[in-house]
């Protein structure tokens, strides 16, 4: 993998010379290119998208190369010459007055970034700068270094593309001095590393990404303070690892907080604040919350914020505890938990006016209202409360518990530990809660993928202070561990590796402060280990006899003085002072407080205090307060010995990832955004080790690599090794790629690694194969569809070849089955009617609706076979009947003999029945018809609209309309052709209309004789007709039946006739109405 990353880690100007004199001449070449920072611990590889470059397939070296120099040609019209370099590398001469001319010309011209190959150096302008915008972040989203003016934008897009690219852990390390502007820059970081993710607004995404935002606010309130040199001085050491999923949104993160000053909390320097969170509250918290509180609004009223509230401060205390208080419940802070935030805030204020005065023996505190301000406060008992301050439980050897009275002295002490410690719980418990709100969660690798993680340290720069203490110390300690892991990987390991690998290379000297590290950490001999001892030992030991026993072991150590070793050093004192010559300068500490902040003593009594407090949050705070007096047997560890092991796992993390620096530099001590301190930056650029940085890349290889992933990332743009060489080993089919593309006077062969000098000859391989990767692509497609869709003919030939032979299985199945059910029906009764058919496959639907038929014609015949010739015409006149009322009408006599021809029955009309046959005998004589189709009495309206008693005869050539009164004397005869179709209703009604082709049809309902009363006659008339149309006329004869009223024309006028059931009504009869006709029936 490549040191740096082609694609993310690249800085790169214009070039003053031609492509071709840049071959012949690697000296200029590499003189006008810009380096890079040093390699990580170990070589990484990188994907490389350009944007605006589309090649022909194998493109000649020449092409690419005039293409690189245009990129760069226009990178350098983005800051012109009068802004000075923007990237140090491509100084003329590596010195420390060209460096400092240029860092102070760009300074002055605004320029505040510049590069030393991907190091940014940023110098605090001191104002506000208009180059954080939207579109400033979209001018850099996804775009290479060379191609944008230095920014913090650049550093932070190439370490997460470093991070989305290779799935590589990453972390921006932001050094510099206290007032350097350390803080800020991580927060334009946050805010760009925000800004480009989640294009989808995904809501899970965008509540994360506002937790990590807010999450500086809270957290600046709560650990950041104005000193003498800064405004808004970091107070603790910060490491923030944001994690991302595969698509590189973030999903989650982490804080890890570094030592909190929390001596600040009771003493602070002339000049400076307290934490910012003190003053926000009683400036910006409302009447009502202050008086909740038992607050004034006056900071200069409490002893602990005395100092700080005339001090003149650029922050906005008001506004700024709104934004607080909005961002706290963002992040999801409850109401209660944000009540006993500022309770405890509260509390430590008051224990600040807690004060003690002695009554003989023994010590009484002076207004006891302020205790019962500080129990309501904490939700303890005010008892309790005064016991504590005043008191201190001890164990004796033989397990008896007794009860200690504090002097004066003690009490103080104990109420001012009582408050840092209340302070820095606080803190911690914040920073623990916003880490349970932001942390992943559910996390699985298989289905979410590689959870990568971009880190992002802002912790306390170097502190030179009037009066320097254990807390400077261990800040001092802090940033020389930073400056040796910055030395090992940019200087160090990038020198052994060259010569590990056999290359020239002329060796700079720099400065490696591991002598200073190992003054401060070194077992039984550094400072820290001293400082140990001598809280450990038993007696009376101060702070003078333990810088006794530094001045006696230490002594003789390059870095370490004190007056006693140096009598002649009156800027120090006896008894008091040591000095150390870090890296960054010398530092003058007093001992005095040493030895107390390093054991970090708090009286058993508070933890067991606030442990019982009601208040679930605070009783949360203090879970040690659980342990009786006698539990309490294991020494805890020093302070500086948990802030050591801290900061060593700290550097172990930082080693792990892939670094990318920020160094910030202060221009000056006034905060003024035009004034230059040549002095003051100089000695910051020299204690950074920035000039040999400079040194070191450009005499340095920007790129190194294992030949096999050499090989194996651009073996295509050889065809010498593509797909696979042939020759004696990957070196030699590096050689060749090289050779091909005129690579030669620009890299260097190592044991194992290729390295080359310039990002030029990267980025003409990296766009070669840009261009030849969618041809290389597009033909693994064609082979793999390929494979794809022979494997899915295979698949496809099976399956139809198994379908084919299930399919021939169900048909046999489905005749054996039929064949089966249905071997036997010509002996049974009903010829098989009753057998249930088995279900056919879907190929057989068809061909079973056919068999299905054929059946029943064959049992229809069947059937009819045993039914005599004579009931054949009655047969056939219900099968038309049945056909023509298409089950509309649901009684039509289908259950009974049909008589046809009622009239002439004996049985039906016994008193006429002779009669009416005489009379039929003299028709068929006279009118030649051959049959009676149907016949019977009926009720009848006349062309006067009024309803009579008639005679029906319908016959094969004529129907007759009879007077049955008159011995059945003809009224009238119409043709049968006349008549066109029939209308009926579905009740049980026997009306019917004759429809006539000249519109005048005739309306009847059919009288039953006496054969039977309730017999229906209308579907014997339909079957009959219907019969003999179809069957011996060969044309339709149409049937209706209404369900509602009939439709029909009189001399050719449309008439309506519906049904009514009337009581009383002893005859079906019609009645006029407006529409036509009313048909009315006896209710029963």
């Amino acid at each position: 993998m490549w040191a740096r990353g082609l694609g993310d880690r690249v800085t790169c100007c214009s070039l003053s010379t031609t492509a071709a004199s840049r071959k012949h001449n690697p000296t200029s070449c590499h003189a006008s290119i810009a380096a890079l920072t040093g390699p990580t611990r170990q070589p990484h590889f990188s994907f490389f998208f350009l944007e605006s470059l589309s090649l022909p397939l194998w493109s000649r070296p020449s092409f690419l190369a005039r293409c690189f120099c245009q990129r760069h040609e226009r990178m350098a019209e983005l800051e012109g010459l009068e802004f000075g370099k923007s990237d140090f590398v491509l100084l003329d001469e590596v010195t420390m007055e060209q460096f400092m001319e240029n860092l102070k010309l760009r300074f002055e011209k605004g320029r505040i970034y510049t590069y030393i190959g991907e190091v940014v150096v940023s110098v605090n302008p001191y104002r506000q700068m208009d180059i954080y915008g939207k579109e400033t972040i979209e001018a850099y989203r996804g775009r290479e270094l060379y191609e944008n003016p230095p920014h913090l934008y650049a550093v932070s897009d190439a370490a997460y593309k470093a991070m989305k690219r290779r799935a590589k852990d990453t972390c921006i390390v932001i050094s510099g001095e206290s007032g350097a502007g350390k803080t800020e820059a991580s927060k334009y970081i946050m805010q760009y590393i925000a800004a480009i993710t989640n294009p989808g607004q995904r809501a899970e995404v965008e509540s994360v990404k506002n937790v990590l935002l807010k999450s500086n606010c809270v957290l600046e309130a709560f650990g950041n303070a104005k000193t003498n040199r800064n405004d808004n001085s970091s107070r603790f050491g910060k490491y923030m690892d944001i994690n991302f999923n595969f698509n590189g949104d973030p999903t989650g993160g982490h804080i890890n907080n570094y030592l909190l000053e929390k001596s600040r909390v009771v003493h602070q320097q002339e000049g400076e604040r307290n934490f910012h969170s003190f003053y926000q509250l009683l400036r910006g918290g409302s009447e009502e919350m202050l008086q909740s509180l038992h607050l004034q609004g006056d900071p200069a009223v409490y002893a602990f914020t005395r100092e700080g509230a005339a001090a003149a401060t650029s922050n906005n205390d008001r506004q700024n505890h709104k934004a607080v208080m909005s961002a706290l419940d963002v992040i999801g802070f409850s109401n209660q938990e944000i009540t006993s935030i500022y309770q405890i805030l509260a509390s430590i204020l008051l224990l600040g006016s807690v004060q003690f005065e002695e009554e003989g023996e023994s010590v009484q505190i002076v207004e006891d209202g302020v205790v019962n301000h500080i129990a309501e406060l904490t939700a303890t008992d005010p008892d309790c409360v005064v016991k504590s301050l005043l008191y201190r439980t001890v164990a004796t050897g033989g397990g008896e518990v007794i009860e200690k009275g504090h002097t004066e002295q003690d009490a103080c002490f104990g109420r001012e530990a009582f408050a840092k410690a209340l302070y820095e719980r606080l803190f911690g418990w914040i920073v623990s809660r916003i880490n349970s709100v932001i942390e992943v969660k559910d996390y699985n690798p298989v289905l979410h993928g590689k959870n990568t993680v971009i880190g992002v340290l802002d912790i306390y720069g170097f502190e030179i202070f009037d009066n320097n203490s254990f807390e400077q110390f261990c800040i001092n300690y802090c940033n020389e561990k930073l400056q040796q892991l910055f030395i090992e990987l940019i200087l160090q390991q990038e020198q052994s590796e060259y010569q590990r690998e056999g290359i020239t290379w002329q060796h700079i000297d720099y400065f490696n402060n591991q002598i200073i590290v190992d003054l401060v950490e070194q077992p039984h001999k550094g400072i820290i280990s001293i400082l140990d001892e001598a809280c450990l030992t038993v007696g009376k030991v101060t702070d003078t006899v333990c810088l006794e026993s530094m001045n006696t072991k230490l002594g003789q150590h390059p870095h370490y003085t004190s007056r006693k070793l140096s009598p002649t050093d009156k800027t120090m004192d006896f008894q008091k002072h040591f000095r150390i010559r870090h890296y960054a300068g010398d530092v003058t500490y007093s001992v005095e407080g040493f030895l107390d902040k390093n054991k970090d003593l708090l009286f058993q009594d508070f933890k067991r205090l606030m442990y019982n407090s009601a208040n679930p949050v605070l009783k949360e705070m203090w879970p040690d307060g659980q342990l009786g007096i006698t539990e309490v047997t294991k020494r805890p560890l020093t302070a500086a010995t948990l802030f050591k092991n801290s900061i060593v796992a700290l550097v172990d993390k930082l080693a792990c990832k892939e670094p990318y620096y920020v160094r910030c530099i202060k221009p000056n001590e006034m905060k003024s955004p035009v004034l230059f301190d040549d002095a003051r930056c100089q000695h910051q650029v020299a204690y950074l080790g920035l000039l040999e940085n400079v040194m070191v890349r450009r005499a340095g290889f920007a790129y190194r690599q294992l030949y096999s992933r050499f090989l194996q990332r651009y073996k295509m743009t050889c065809e010498y090794t593509w797909p696979n060489h042939l020759m004696a080993s990957d070196r030699d089919a590096v050689e060749a790629i090289i050779t091909q593309h005129g690579f030669q006077d620009d890299v260097a062969f190592g044991h194992t690694k290729l390295f080359v000098r310039t990002p030029r000859s990267l980025f003409t391989l990296e766009q070669e194969r840009a261009a030849l990767i969618p041809i290389l692509v597009l033909f693994l497609q064609k082979i793999w569809r390929g494979a794809l869709a022979r494997l899915r003919c295979k698949r496809m030939r099976a399956i139809y070849t198994i379908m084919g032979c299930y399919k021939r299985y169900k048909v046999k199945a489905h005749f054996w089955e039929v064949e089966s059910r249905f071997a036997n029906v010509r002996t049974t009764a009903d010829y098989g009617k009753s057998v249930e058919w088995p279900a056919p496959p879907a190929a057989l639907t068809q061909f079973h609706q056919i068999t299905l038929m054929l059946h029943r014609r064959w049992w229809a015949r069947q059937v009819v076979k045993n039914i005599p010739p004579s009931d054949m015409p009655e047969v056939r006149a219900k099968v038309a009947a049945l056909t023509a009322l298409q089950g509309e009408r649901k009684h039509w006599g289908v259950g009974r003999a049909w008589e046809r021809d009622y009239l002439a029955n004996a049985r039906d009309s016994p008193q006429t029945s002779s009669d009416f046959i005489r009379v039929s005998k003299e028709l068929k004589n006279k009118d030649g018809f051959a049959q009676v189709v149907f016949s019977s009495l009926c009720r009848k309206v006349n062309r006067f609209n009024k309803s009579t008693d008639r005679a029906l005869l319908i016959t094969d050539k004529f129907v007759y309309k009879l007077e049955p009164k008159k011995q059945y004397k003809i009224l009238k005869k119409l043709p049968l052709e006349l008549f066109t179709g029939l209308s009926t209703t579905s009740g049980v009604d026997q009306m019917l209309v004759l429809h006539t082709s000249n519109k005048d049809d005739v309306l009847l309902c059919l009288q039953r004789g006496e054969l039977c009363p309730n017999q229906d006659r209308v579907g014997e008339v339909v079957g009959s007709l219907v019969d003999y149309f179809t069957r011996v006329k060969r044309k339709p004869f149409p049937v209706k039946v209404h369900r509602s009223a009939l439709q029909l024309h009189m001399r050719g006028k449309p008439k309506s006739v519906s049904v009514e059931t009337r009581p009383g009504q002893t005859i079906a009869d019609f009645k006029k109405n407006r529409d036509g006709f009313v048909l009315l029936l006896p209710a029963n």
